[in-house]
């Protein structure tokens, strides 16, 4: 087969046949890996590539890419579909395949790209190849362990609502107040962008879940979660860090998110807590839920809203949480202020 492009997912792919024999038969799940033709290009136009830069794609181009779910409001909603289909879609840039089931509408013109199914990649003892746990083994969560590492939770209202830029601005914040820090991505669809962000902005280690093979978090049970987060705070342990900020995709009704803020264990993990929103309404709702998990581990608040003076003006009306905006969160003995402040982790 001709030159394949081998998206971001697929980067640990290797010592592999393609089979196009059991296409009509085979029921993919979550991670199983497949080669697609390109038919037409819609909205997403490349992929990343194994070494995460973005290396554009054409009608006839042979892409690997995994199967897997997305939820993202402001872009696709996808599954892993049951049976075989004519088209598949391309669902993310970091090699997520699957069928568009809706999508936001600035998208509705172009759509998604369009793939046709070649066949699956088949390893060493002929199983098809699933990228989940596939070159790392799982870690099973442990409640108990000793953290030697503050954690910040970046958390957002909803998708686009500024969390990425203020978890990222927030690294800078804390690497120039002397401090080594590390940022991990725990939920979302694969996509190198935002961990290379906070490594410009200073961090000394970054991850997310797809270091161990997820194309996406989407549908995952809270076990499997909560394991993948030991499996990246066991990765931070070993680099001697000081602080780690933890991000969470999407909003605070989300599947997951939502699971995540309902589960103690979780939430015990967690020291101090940021929150980005969009406006001044969504703050106010943010507060509600998140106060009684977290109390005054919520330090402060940020996201677009701090853009316009006038929505900062209404939040600083109706809050005395600190509001940080980009600037803000860089002034290092602000930001060392903030989270000195003796904060009670409820046990």
């Amino acid at each position: 087969m001709k030159t394949i492009k081998k998206s971001n997912i697929c980067k640990n792919v290797v010592n592999y046949k393609i089979d196009q024999t059991i296409i009509k038969d085979y029921q993919a799940v979550a991670g199983d890996v497949a080669v697609f033709e390109v038919v037409s290009i819609g909205s997403l136009n490349a992929i990343q590539d194994f070494e995460g830069r973005n290396c554009y794609i054409f009608p006839g181009d042979k892409i690997m890419l995994a199967f897997g779910n997305r939820y993202a409001s402001n872009q696709f909603e996808g599954y892993v579909p049951e049976g075989y289909h004519q088209e598949y879609d391309l669902l993310g840039k970091g090699g997520v395949a699957g069928t568009v089931v809706s999508m936001f509408y600035k998208l509705e013109l172009k759509g998604p790209t369009k793939l046709r199914l070649v066949g699956y990649a088949r390893g060493k003892q002929g199983e098809v190849i699933n990228t989940i746990y596939h070159h790392r083994k799982p870690v099973k969560f442990n409640a108990k362990k000793i953290r030697n590492f503050k954690t910040i939770l970046s958390i957002g209202s909803s998708m686009d609502s500024g969390k990425t830029t203020t978890a990222a601005y927030l690294c800078r914040g804390l690497k120039t107040s002397g401090y080594k820090v590390a940022y991990i991505k725990l939920t979302g669809t694969v996509f190198n962008k935002d961990r290379m962000l906070a490594y410009d902005c200073g961090a000394d280690f970054v991850s997310d879940f797809s270091e161990f093979g997820f194309p996406s978090t989407y549908l995952s049970s809270i076990d499997t979660i909560m394991d993948l987060y030991e499996g990246l705070l066991s990765d931070v342990a070993k680099t001697g860090l000081d602080y780690v900020v933890i991000e969470v995709a999407d909003g605070l009704y989300q599947k997951e998110t939502r699971a995540l803020l309902n589960y103690t264990l979780f939430t015990e993990t967690i020291d101090h807590v940021i929150l980005s929103c969009c406006d001044s309404l969504s703050v106010n709702s943010g507060v509600q839920l998140l106060s009684p998990i977290f109390g005054d581990r919520l330090f402060a608040l940020a996201g677009l809203f701090t853009g316009s003076p006038l929505l900062v003006d209404e939040v600083e009306n109706l809050f005395s949480t600190p509001i940080l905006t980009l600037s803000k969160l860089l002034q290092s003995d602000l930001l060392v202020d903030l989270l000195s402040q003796d904060v009670n982790v409820a046990v």
